[in-house]
């Protein structure tokens, strides 16, 4: 692992406040810098809001402001939720900033002058009310496959259809209403396929985790397509050079961010941004830093492929780590404003201690891109058992008790409290190396193990019955108690950084870190408890979410996840059985999902009738291995409207999950259709 790291999260788009699901990536990055940082690595975390776009521009028209007054605004309560959370950014800056001028338009000439910039002509959809070509999700109507209506522009909900805003029937414009008319105007277009060699080059030497670089051969094998990086007036963003009236697309300006933000960042600590970032005019095309990312799996496109092209094709460093996290669902379902889930960073934080949410998350988080679940009965079950009963027990006990009946004096490590102490100790290469992996719910169940040593360790040691027959060795059996809280407190101080803080504190110790881990604290004099945790009460989850349910606000779009069954279920009659209509089928085609890594679109044949059903099987088969294969399928469960499309029933499929999925087959000879009986 290097000793210089530049570290990003993605930028939040400058339209509305920060709630749960986007803390999932800020709290995995900072989690991930703050152990860099307490190893004794210089690592730098920038981010900034993403302001540029329709959106903006329209949120600000309706407040009655100008979009600069709106993005300011914006800014301030980005920058108060992330505070609250403890996301330690060393620079939380903004896209519309001169320095993401400068680089945007840096960028472009260079790429121009390559001759990767191309202009061609384009027919967009106009709304003569608004005044404004109408971006996508700003144009609804009825979509032409399945006729379903009130669908966005580029893809239908309900049938998972997808086109061009100029092939919806029936469209109209979602802000006012008023059906848009076609003009042809000139566009710019990045040629992405340029790259093409140098980005293969770039995921082979281990940009992406292999999940992703299976998904982007998918995109390789498909060609790389020409893309649009320019949006015609009225428009809030960066004018072009040399045009009037039309500026680049804010997913052009918005991943420079990271540059602009770095550069504010060096040019004030008087440091030389070039040493970090090289690009074409440096003194030297290396250096001893890497650049990692941070990002969500929805816009991995945009990352692990126009990114780092723009950056090759002007000349600067590419990247080194893009690291990608999956989607949050709460209480197995996408978030949602109705059942009061789709709960703000402020929200939480006024109900719940927010270093809750980063162990919670931190629990559950892991290498890979699977979704993650924040149960929130589990939430307070996990709190309350591990944080409170583990961790601040533990302290507390210890604490306490030295100081009620040992003057807060402690001994020295015996045999039996050395062994213990040992234990811990030997276990930090193990949880270092998990944290730079980013497998942090080991990191946590490791901790636990440990904790629950120590508690073993003091019980049968019995240091509250030794301290009224014998002080001396109750000091001793404490002293490796306390030291055992001084290592959890270490191992865990980039998850829950405040609880670091204070064991710090009460230990009189200077900043816990892996250096000092192995030296133990013995002979010295500690200061009195403080209270740590307070116990979470289901109530007061309740409160949360039933003000979130109140509030105004709108949903985030997600996707919706797909679950894994319960292990048990109540017991059914053969008249509950008799309600299933069970059917052979036949397997006509079938698809990844994009945007679901779980996911397979199949298309069957259920003896003439043709149906779509979406199964999570995508990490057991291949699309290939399904085709004409025959399976088992529940034909009257009620359709399923998805993110993706409409699901007309289940396959049947057994086994333990995470890939580990047979689907259940009739013997040869059954045909589509029959019942299965």
């Amino acid at each position: 692992m290097p000793d210089k790291i530049l570290v990003t999260s993605a930028l939040p788009y400058a339209n509305g406040p920060i709630h749960i699901g986007h803390l999932v990536e800020y709290i995995q990055t900072d989690i991930y810098v703050r152990f860099h940082r307490m190893a004794g690595r210089r690592c730098l975390y920038f981010c900034a809001d993403d302001t540029h776009g329709t959106a903006v521009m329209l949120s600000a028209k309706a407040a009655g402001i100008s979009p600069e007054e709106w993005i300011a605004q914006v800014h301030k309560e980005h920058v108060e939720d992330f505070s609250r959370f403890l996301i330690s950014f060393d620079n939380y800056y903004s896209t519309h900033s001169p320095e993401n001028r400068y680089f945007s338009e840096l960028i472009f000439q260079r790429l121009k002058a390559a001759g990767s910039i191309i202009k061609r002509p384009v027919e967009q959809a106009y709304c003569e009310h608004c005044r404004m070509s109408l971006p996508d999700r700003y144009i609804r109507g009825t979509c032409p496959r399945c006729k379903a209506p009130d669908q966005y522009g580029d893809c239908c909900e309900v049938c998972g259809a997808t086109y061009r805003p100029t092939d919806l029937l029936d469209p109209y414009c979602a802000t006012c209403k008023t059906k848009p008319t076609t003009r042809t105007s000139e566009h710019y277009f990045f040629r992405l396929a340029d790259y093409q060699d140098q980005l293969r080059a770039l995921i082979c030497s281990g940009y992406t985790p292999k999940t992703v670089a299976n998904k982007l051969e998918e995109w390789f094998a498909a060609g790389l397509r020409d893309w649009d990086i320019s949006r015609d007036g009225p428009y809030f963003g960066f004018l072009i050079p040399g045009e009037k009236d039309k500026y680049f697309y804010v997913w052009l300006d918005a991943p420079i961010g990271y540059m602009a933000s770095a550069k504010n960042y060096f040019d004030r600590m008087g440091e030389d941004f070039s040493e970090v970032w090289p690009g074409p005019s440096s003194a030297s095309p290396t250096t001893d830093w890497q650049i990692h990312h941070f990002i969500g799996k929805d816009i991995m496109y945009f990352h692990a492929l126009f990114w780092p092209a723009m950056l090759i094709g002007a000349g600067f460093k590419a990247p080194d780590r893009l690291f990608v996290h999956g989607f949050l669902t709460v209480n197995g379902e996408k978030m949602s404003k109705s059942r009061g889930t789709f709960i703000k960073a402020q929200t939480f934080a006024k109900h719940l201690n927010p270093e809750f949410l980063r162990y919670y998350y931190a629990s559950k988080l892991s290498d890979n891109l699977d979704d993650i679940d924040l149960s929130t009965e589990d939430l307070v079950s996990k709190i309350n058992a591990d944080l409170v009963g583990k961790f601040a027990n533990l302290a507390s006990r210890s604490i306490q008790l030295l100081h009620a009946g040992l003057r807060g004096r402690l001994g020295q490590l015996d045999p039996t409290g050395s062994n213990l102490f040992g234990t811990l100790v030997q276990a930090r290469e193990e949880i270092a190396s998990d944290y730079e992996g980013l497998r942090f719910s080991s990191v946590v169940r490791r901790v636990l193990d440990l904790a629950d040593q120590a508690d073993r360790f003091l019980e049968a040691r019995k240091p509250w019955d030794l301290v009224k027959t014998a002080p001396e060795q109750a000091r001793d059996v404490l002293t490796a108690g306390i030291n055992a809280v001084k290592c959890l407190a270490t191992y865990l101080k980039p998850v829950i950084p405040t609880f670091a803080a204070k064991i710090e504190q009460m230990l009189c110790v200077g900043p816990l870190d892996l250096s000092n881990i192995d030296q133990p604290l013995q002979g010295t004099v500690i200061g009195p408890f403080q209270r740590l945790f307070e116990r979470v009460d289901p109530k007061e989850v309740q409160r949360m979410i039933e003000e979130t349910k109140s509030s105004g606000d709108q949903q985030p779009p997600s996707p919706t996840a797909d679950h894994a069954p319960a292990m048990f279920k109540p017991e059914c009659t053969i008249e509950d059985f008799d309600k299933l209509d069970i059917r052979v089928a036949r397997v006509i085609s079938a698809e990844r999902v994009q945007g679901a890594d779980k996911l397979l679109r199949l298309l069957i044949d259920v003896g003439g009738t043709q149906k779509t059903v979406f199964a999570g099987i995508a990490k057991a088969y291949q699309p290939e291995q399904l085709t004409g294969r025959l399976v088992v399928y529940l034909a009257n469960l009620r359709p399923r409207k998805m993110r993706f499309g409409l699901s007309e029933g289940m396959i049947l499929a057994a086994g333990p999950g995470d890939g580990q999925v047979y689907l259940l087959a009739p013997d040869p000879g059954a045909q589509p259709g029959q019942k299965v009986t």
